[in-house]
């Protein structure tokens, strides 16, 4: 397909529609956000190219097995997903869990931990690898709800692509294999259908703001700017939010945030937040649920 083939297809998945001619959405009590927070939980294969990279090689001549870089992902599986885990439970929050398929195995024991702390399970790709580099989509898309049933008892309703990757054909098979709603599309504040050829699939609001690969791993920003740039986010969302709902997503990375010098603004942006009435802390299943009952309303 050409280019502006492939565009016009995009444009006609999710037509233009801004959020102030929209029908009137209405959060319980009258609330003004909706704060979903999705944990990825990723399988990096230690024998390939990393997908990121925080020390580049030596000589700039890249080597595998790339033992730093798979180890500063590694450590996050081993430490940092256990500070998340004790930083969500102890203030009453439920993750989303964006987790690899492949990962139920490698790391079962946080899966299962999860699993038991009530989180809701997201397909996000069998291994951590771009959706354009797959070579069978439909098939890497079944093993992934496989897995995750097998473990959490029943398939994910969601679905993030490793760095939210798609080919034009992915959100098709997502839909044709049951998921009912993806973060890939981070192009609005409140959730949106889109069209696939299996009927609609919905878009919740995700982002690539106040999020740890961004903030952390591209941008390089210093410790507290999930705090910062968090706290400035919610602001303005619950200011805009006395007109019409929004929504706001944290997206975090155990070997990121669950470092010893950034967990700390993690807390304290969630401490913040919940300071404020007129917020509900749910996951993407429960703002699908609730964005269903308006428009069928």
């Amino acid at each position: 397909m050409a280019a502006d083939e492939v565009g016009a297809s995009v444009r006609a998945r999710i037509p233009y529609e801004p959020i102030t001619r929209r029908r009137a959405l209405r959060l319980p009590d009258n609330a003004r956000v909706a704060v979903w927070t999705i944990v990825n939980v990723e399988n990096w294969n230690p024998a390939g190219p990393m997908p990121r990279a925080v020390l580049p090689p030596p000589m700039h001549q890249p080597l595998l097995p790339d033992v730093p870089n798979w180890a500063w992902h590694e450590y996050g599986m081993r430490v940092g997903f256990w500070r998340f885990l004790d930083t969500l439970s102890s203030r009453g929050l439920k993750a989303t869990f964006a987790v690899n398929g492949s990962a139920c195995s490698v790391y079962r024991e946080a899966c299962i931990a999860a699993r038991d702390a009530g989180w809701e399970f997201m397909g996000h790709g069998f291994v951590q690898k771009p959706m354009h580099k797959v070579d069978d989509q439909r098939a890497a898309i079944a093993q992934t709800i496989e897995a995750i049933a097998d473990l959490a008892g029943k398939p994910p309703r969601g679905w993030e692509s490793p760095g939210l990757t798609e080919t034009d054909e992915t959100i098709d098979l997502l839909a044709e294999a049951g998921i009912e709603y993806v973060a890939d599309w981070v192009l609005d504040e409140q959730p949106v259908p889109v069209t696939t050829r299996a009927g609609e699939i919905v878009s919740i609001p995700y982002t690539v703001e106040i999020n740890d690969v961004v903030i952390s791993a591209v941008q390089q920003q210093p410790s507290d700017e999930i705090l910062q740039r968090g706290r400035d986010q919610f602001d303005r969302l619950f200011l805009d939010g006395a007109k019409a709902p929004r929504v706001m997503a944290i997206s975090i990375h155990p070997y990121l945030t669950g470092v010893p010098h950034r967990i700390k603004y993690l807390e304290a942006l969630y401490d913040y937040i919940q300071e404020h009435e007129g917020v509900v802390m749910w996951t993407g299943g429960e703002i699908l649920d609730w964005y269903r009952t308006q428009i069928r309303a």
